[in-house]
């Protein structure tokens, strides 16, 4: 039994219509779910994504309204990846970020992929990556109505770099415990690192890729505003995602068990080197509690919350998601 992929990736935000207006202004994702953190309904949790939210695409924020600043390092899950179509997409992208005085890097060339570095407003650490050459888990559906070209649209999730100081137990974790295999290394950015190790599951390609990278000159990194806080993989069904507790618990990593989190059930751990991961369900997904065609919209809430929407909204800052 295989992984599928990348599920999504959740980071941390300070300012939620900051962020909203980012992600949605200028990178164009649709918001799929305004939701709560389900750990703490005080604050929001934004889901940005394809056209209704499908696994592999989804960019997901917790806002903690005070948030320090991020001091990268190791035990990190150090950059996210963004899927678009081709290599003329990131010529685009290149002259889009320069309009709106985002900090990026030039179009390169990165594990034999065109990519573009950037960071948002707060230093999330970004990657757009071409699916010129791809191969691998199909990409997500654009949304028609967003400010970007469908064809030059963010289409979802590519590889998560991890970072850390030994890479052994996390290699042990990657391949013995869950389906990656190593499939290919590329240099260091860093002189006097060593290489890269890309590991993929399932299909492969860019929505299936973890990319690991050993510094063994960064002191553990100290999360805050735009850092990440897990990387989620894909399971099938519930039954799959017991599978997966199962052997988790053969092979003595503790885990959080089954969690319902309504638009998927999920089970975190955390590897040897402190990276929480998540396998998340592919279903039943963000279009069971709203009308696609007015996803986001809305504050959504689980089932679960709705007797405490009243207290739950009178605790949130407006945020005016309403579309024209």
């Amino acid at each position: 039994m295989e992984l599928k992929g990348i599920h999504h990736v959740s980071a941390l935000t300070a300012n939620a219509k900051a962020n909203y207006s980012f992600y949605t202004g200028v990178l164009g994702m649709r918001l799929v779910k305004k939701t709560v953190n389900q750990d703490d309904t005080s604050v929001y949790h934004l889901f940005y994504a394809d056209v209704v939210g499908n696994p592999g695409t989804d960019l997901t924020f917790f806002e903690i309204p005070r948030a320090g600043r991020t001091y990268p390092g190791v035990s990190s899950i150090s950059t996210t990846s963004l899927r678009v179509k081709n290599d003329e997409a990131l010529q685009y992208w290149k002259q889009r970020l320069t309009e709106h005085q985002v900090e990026h890097e030039d179009i390169v060339t990165e594990n034999n992929r065109n990519i573009i570095s950037l960071r948002d407003p707060e230093g999330q650490r970004l990657k757009l990556v071409s699916d010129e050459t791809n191969k691998g888990v199909e990409a997500g559906t654009p949304w028609k109505k967003g400010p970007v070209p469908v064809e030059y649209a963010i289409v979802g999730l590519g590889p998560s770099q991890l970072t850390v100081n030994d890479p052994a137990p996390t290699v042990k974790v990657l391949t013995e415990v869950l389906s990656f295999k190593e499939v290919d290394r590329y240099p260091s950015q860093i002189q006097g690192q060593p290489d890269v190790i890309v590991f993929s599951t399932g299909e492969g390609g860019t929505g299936a890729e973890v990319h690991l990278e050993t510094r063994t000159d960064l002191p553990r990194e100290r999360p805050g505003r735009g850092s990440v806080h897990h990387v989620a993989f894909r399971v099938d069904n519930e039954d799959e995602l017991k599978y997966w507790k199962d052997r988790l618990q053969g092979a003595r990593l503790p885990n959080s068990g089954l969690v319902e989190r309504y638009y998927f059930k999920s089970l975190y751990f955390r590897e040897p080197n402190g990276i929480l991961f998540e396998l998340a369900t592919d279903g039943p997904g963000f279009t069971t509690d709203e009308d696609p065609e007015h996803l986001g919209e809305s504050l959504a809430l689980p089932p679960y919350f709705e007797q405490d929407r009243e207290q739950i909204e009178a605790k949130l800052e407006p945020l005016d998601t309403k579309r024209d």
